[in-house]
């Protein structure tokens, strides 16, 4: 039924009064204060009248200016007037003489709810103020002009199988009406999704409603939410959201297996552990929720199940197939799942067994040795070509081809015998060297397969008693000058290469009054002093010969010679000094030290003559013979070119010039300076140097340049001699050290090195 315009109108003012006659019953009148307040509590007159002032909002602007209030004074007369100030006054709000105060605009109580205002009466023929100020509110009734508005709200999320009355998510709207009011109230609603889900009208909380909840039907819901105010009343204003819930999975389906059977191809040569094919599981869950459990009935030994990254079963071989032994496998495979909720979701069909189904492939394999390693011992030493073994390999293809052998290790003492794997020892072993030798070998199909496989032969060198012990421990050997008779001078060992050679026994090759010797029978002997009294600086006896015997079967005997040094100790025999026992020989490292000796000793021969020769020869290119020259002092001005950028100046002649009396006298002009003898030889080297000069100013045949000759001239008045190296001699004097050895052991040396000729020198130092 249609509804009258002038009808509706007519309602929509009626309902306006009635709000503003409510509003009028259970508002507070607007407040009066007198601005000056007494401090004295007591009863006063009220001046001022007020009714209530009630403002709406939102007034249409064809009703603008609208009464809202009167103002009253019982002091009012007839010429009296009004006037208001404060918040909006004579803007917003204005009063005219009659005392009645108008709106002039639209409110908006969302801005301002309230306004504070201040009210005079005046006196308009003489403009005095009839009254105080008085003190009045205005305030702007609310009316629905605002919807509600949803704050975001995240998805939510819920379990599948959830009970009922579980949380999901919560949804929150707010409206800027007066929340005092019915227009500031509201309430929740579901638009949708009513079967599995509800919502708390006052709170906005959405729940379960029921537990049914299937993801695998249904992982995902989009809810409409609508939130409404003025609940119970016509003319609410209404919003809308969406809100996602999504929900989780869990373990509920049980899995099976996609088919009931499955039939796979396998090579006999195949390696393991290898994938034969997928058992292909169907599971209505989640990844994270499928756990299939595999079980096989039968042929546990060859297969097996795995799970591979999508969780479905990856078929496994554990062994070796052998298509000539059994060419097909058939067997049973069982599938489960722990930990499902129950009752587990029944959706069709579930095959929890699958039979599978195995056909192996025949291929031309290679031959199979009957062992991966053949272990064979022999003893070392001299040999006759002799058997030490056979390997043998077998063709486990059906049709059977003959077989050849062969070894690939280039360094293995055996050869084989290439038909039937005989092995054969071809060269003398040696345990010393090499204990154990490791040789690869082959067998191969004949033409045209040529396949071939590989084991290896180890071959142990057994030992036997063919090294002489040998003398260990020697060098700590040594006799102190204090040790007395009976003194245990050291401890010596033996060795031998054999892995089992007994107890070393000791003995002394020959007699001596010196020393004596106690086998320890563990491997050791003690050298004991049968007499003390040995000096560092004669020995009289300082070598034993000893005999060793092992303990092989048969023994073996060696002699070796034992030195013994004689030393100055401290106390417990701690070594100070010692002078080593006789050698009769000169040992390799002195021979090799002598040799570079001599060579260094050439070389610098062959320098220092090619030396004189190139000077010599630079001399007579100059114009000046060599006889001429018999000392020069050279000045090397510069860095870089060598014996070509010097100068020699001949000290010779200043000698000569001091001592002889003469000069020599020169064909023709020379390189270097002549120097004339000077009046009085007193050794002035400044005299020297002024003669030199005044000879080069009047010589005209002389060298046209300038030149500065230092002389390293000595005087003949010193009583020391002259230092120069030019007048050393290479022979040094000949003096007596032999006080050196009252000084005590550490001198004793010294005294011996310097105080003997050549003829005296011990070869051991």
């Amino acid at each position: 039924m249609m509804i009258h315009p002038v009808r509706r109108q007519m309602a929509w003012t009626l309902l306006w009064a009635g709000v503003l006659v409510l509003q009028f019953v259970f508002s507070v009148a607007a407040d009066v204060e007198d601005v000056h307040r007494s401090p004295v509590l007591h009863r006063q007159k009220r001046d001022w009248i007020f009714n209530t002032y009630l403002a709406s909002e939102e007034l249409p602007r064809r009703l603008l200016p609208q009464k809202i209030g009167q103002l009253l004074n019982t002091k009012q007369k007839p010429n009296a007037k009004f006037k208001i100030s404060g918040e909006g006054a004579n803007s917003l709000f204005t009063v005219n003489d009659a005392g009645e105060i108008l709106v002039n605009a639209p409110l908006d109580r969302e801005k301002t709810s309230s306004y504070t205002l201040n009210a005079e009466i005046w006196d308009s023929s003489n403009e005095n103020r009839l009254d105080k100020i008085a003190i009045f509110h205005i305030k702007v009734q609310d009316i629905n002009d605002n919807r509600p508005v949803f704050s975001e709200t995240p998805a939510g999320f819920v379990n599948e199988r959830a009970a009922k009355g579980t949380f999901v998510l919560s949804v929150n709207a707010t409206d800027a009406d007066d929340p005092t009011s019915v227009n500031g109230n509201v309430i929740y609603e579901l638009l949708n999704g009513t079967n599995y889900f509800k919502i708390a009208n006052d709170t906005g909380v959405i729940t379960v409603k029921d537990s049914r909840l299937d993801r695998e039907t249904q992982s995902q819901y989009k809810l409409i939410v609508q939130a409404s105010d003025m609940p119970g009343l016509l003319g609410g204003l209404t919003a809308t959201t969406i809100v996602t819930i999504n929900i989780n999975d869990i373990n509920d389906n049980m899995a099976s297996f996609t088919g009931g059977t499955f039939r796979f191809e396998v090579p006999e040569d195949a390696k393991t552990p290898t994938e034969i094919g997928k058992l292909t599981v169907k599971d209505w869950d989640e990844k994270q929720n499928k756990e299939p459990k595999f079980t096989l009935k039968k042929h546990n030994d060859l297969f097996f199940v795995n799970l591979d990254t999508n969780k479905d079963g990856a078929l496994m071989l554990s062994k070796g197939l052998d298509y000539e032994t059994n060419a097909a496998y058939s067997f049973t495979v069982m599938v489960s799942e722990d930990n499902v909720v129950q009752p587990p979701d029944a959706r069709g069909s579930v095959f929890t067994s699958a039979q599978v189904i195995i056909s192996v492939v025949d291929v031309n394999e290679p031959p199979v040795f009957t062992q991966t390693e053949y272990n064979f011992k022999v003893l070392e030493g001299p040999y006759k070509t002799k058997v030490i073994g056979f390997i043998s390999a077998r063709d486990p293809d059906k049709a059977k081809s003959e077989i050849s052998y062969s070894i690939r290790s280039p360094n293995c003492p055996l050869e084989i015998n290439q038909k039937t794997g005989e092995l054969l020892l071809k060269e003398e072993l040696d345990r010393e060297s090499e204990e154990l030798h490791m040789c690869e070998v082959t067998a191969q199909e004949d033409p045209p397969s040529n396949l071939r496989s590989y084991a290896m032969v180890r071959l142990e060198v057994l030992d036997i008693n063919d090294n002489d012990p040998v003398l260990v421990n020697g060098s700590n050997v040594y006799i102190c000058e204090n040790d007395k008779k009976g003194t245990v001078i050291g401890t010596i060992g033996a060795s031998d290469k054999d892995k089992n050679s007994g107890i070393f026994r000791f003995s002394l090759a020959t007699k001596t009054s010196n020393f004596s010797l106690y086998d320890n029978l563990d491997n050791t002997a003690n050298i004991l002093l049968t007499q003390g009294g040995f000096k560092t600086d004669h020995s009289g006896e300082t070598s034993l010969d000893i005999d060793i015997s092992d303990g092989g079967m048969p023994p073996r005997k060696s002699r070796s010679t034992l030195h013994i040094r004689v030393c100055t100790c401290w106390e417990n025999r701690r070594q100070d000094y010692c002078r080593s026992y006789a050698q009769t020989g000169v040992s390799v490292s002195a021979l090799i030290a002598i040799l570079l000796c001599i060579v260094t000793i050439l070389v610098i021969v062959i320098l220092f003559v090619l030396r004189k020769r190139y000077q010599k020869e630079t001399l007579v290119a100059l114009g000046k013979s060599a006889g001429e020259i018999h000392e020069q002092l050279v000045t090397y001005d510069e860095e870089g070119g060598g014996e070509m950028d010097t100068n020699g100046y001949d000290v010779s002649i200043l000698s000569s010039a001091c001592h002889s009396g003469t000069l020599r006298p020169t064909p023709g002009p020379a390189v270097y300076a002549v120097a004339k003898k000077p009046p009085a030889c007193k050794g002035d080297m400044a005299m020297m140097i002024e003669v030199k000069k005044d000879e080069a100013d009047h010589d005209r045949d002389g060298i046209p340049y300038d030149t500065l000759h230092i002389y390293g001239y000595e005087g003949t008045e010193s009583l020391a001699g002259s230092l120069s190296s030019l007048d050393s001699s290479s022979v040094g004097s000949h003096l007596d050290y032999d006080f050196l050895s009252d000084w005590g052991p550490r001198f004793r040396t010294l005294a011996q090195l310097y105080g003997m000729d050549g003829s005296d020198s011990d070869s051991s130092y």
